[in-house]
Order: C-alpha cells, then structure tokens, then sequence
C-alpha cells in the first residue's frame, strides 16, 4: 500500500454551498495547483488563517473528493453542540492551510471485490470519495451502502449517489432515524442493525466491513456486527466526534 507523504500547503475556497440543512459543502483548490494524493477513505486537518495571517485550531474531516482530483472537497456539519462552525463565514478565495493525508482507513478496490460501507451521518464522506473512485476506474467491486440520517433532507449528495447507484454495482440503502408523518418518506427507518445488516447484506461473510460516524454509531455497528460473528480482522472503522 502506497505510505503518502504529509505536507501541510495553502488552499483557497473555489465553492461554498448547504449540501443539505445541517451539512455545508466546501471545495478547494490548491495554491499551488498540485493537488494531494491520497487513497480513498483518508482525511485532512484544516487550518483557519485570521486576520494577523496567524494559524488557528486545526480541524480533521474526511475527503469526499476521489483520489487524483483537482478540488478537495468536504462536508462540514454547519452548527454542533451549539457551535457555528467558522466555515458557514467562508467565502471565495478565502486561504485555508490544508495537511494531509492521514489515516489508515483506506479503501484497496484490488483487495476488495465485496465491500459492505456503513455510515452515520457525514460519515458518508469517505465513502462517496471511494464510490466515485469505484465507478471512475471501473474496478469490479461490488458494494452494499448502508446510510444511517436523522431527517429525509439530510442525504448528502443524494442526487449523484442515485447516479452513482445505476452505473456501479452498489446495493444504497438508506434508514432514517427521527421519520415524521409529514415527510413522506418510504424508505428504511430507525437505526442500523444486525437484522438490517443481514437483510441487505445476506453475504457479509463474503465482505469487508468499512465504518464510518461518530463513536456511539462505530461502537454499535461493531456490536452488531458482532452479534453476527463478522471476523473482526475484516473491519475497518473511522470515528470522528
């Protein structure tokens, strides 16, 4: 497996846009047009620039993009635990310092033919960066998404992910946690667990198990994946938060 080597460079914002109501999408460039290499799954610490060109506290989210893009991108959840994220006050050509890439949360398509991604949230962000990589370079693999959000209108990228779904072969299931009457919505609910893992991924013996969400998510998953007596060998887990 290819060991990256970590730089730490100035990007710009080159977009800035709400992805859904809780989740802002920011892409960047870098400065000095030579994109990161990375594998997918990988993540970035950023560093906000203030007004004495002084760095302040850095912060780690995962890469959305595919590997080998011009623009980085991530997913920023805009407010938690009562906190404004400083990224809903970033505009266009707003200088970031960007390092990376770190993390051993990579996704192989060469030593992964069947693949089971779970995630919780933002969560998703390593995996749509995987799932564009999968259907860029054609690899054969065979993938079941399992999407864990709170609202209908919290499906990041829902549109390319529909894309993505009828070009690869990808099994998206996605379950909502917090259903009301008013939103019409007919798909899974509630939350991930061994019986909806087994139900949309009746294989998962034959699969690598890739998690992704904040840590009582990744401690469940694993639970779960346990009461099914999944080889722990074949889990990887990402936990932020």
């Amino acid at each position: 497996m290819v060991q990256y080597k970590i730089e730490k460079k100035l990007y710009e914002v080159v977009e800035n846009f709400s992805g859904t109501p809780e989740v802002e999408i920011i892409r960047f460039k870098p400065v000095d047009g030579k994109p990161m290499n990375f594998d997918a799954g990988m993540f970035v610490m950023t560093y906000g620039i203030d007004e004495n060109n002084k760095q302040y506290i850095g912060r780690a989210f995962s890469i959305a993009s595919e590997p080998n893009a011009d623009i980085l991108e991530l997913f920023i959840v805009k407010e938690h635990n009562n906190y404004r994220s400083h990224f809903m006050d970033a505009k266009i050509g707003d200088k970031f310092y960007i390092a990376g890439p770190y993390g051993q949360f990579k996704f192989v398509p060469e030593e992964n033919k069947k693949s089971l991604f779970i995630a919780g949230g933002t969560g998703v962000a390593p995996f749509i960066s995987t799932l564009r990589h999968i259907r860029s370079n054609k690899y054969d693999v065979d993938s079941v998404l399992l999407y864990s959000i709170k609202y209908p209108t919290e499906i990041i990228m829902k549109d390319e992910l529909e894309e993505i779904e009828k070009e690869i072969k990808l099994k998206k299931v996605i379950t909502v946690t917090r259903p009301s009457e008013t939103d019409s919505w007919n798909g899974e609910k509630g939350h991930i667990d061994a019986n909806m893992i087994k139900k949309y991924a009746p294989d998962i013996d034959e699969r690598t198990v890739y998690i992704c969400g904040p840590l009582n998510f990744v401690k469940a998953m694993k639970d779960s994946l346990k009461e099914l007596n999944v080889d722990p060998k074949k889990i990887s887990a990402d936990v932020w938060g």
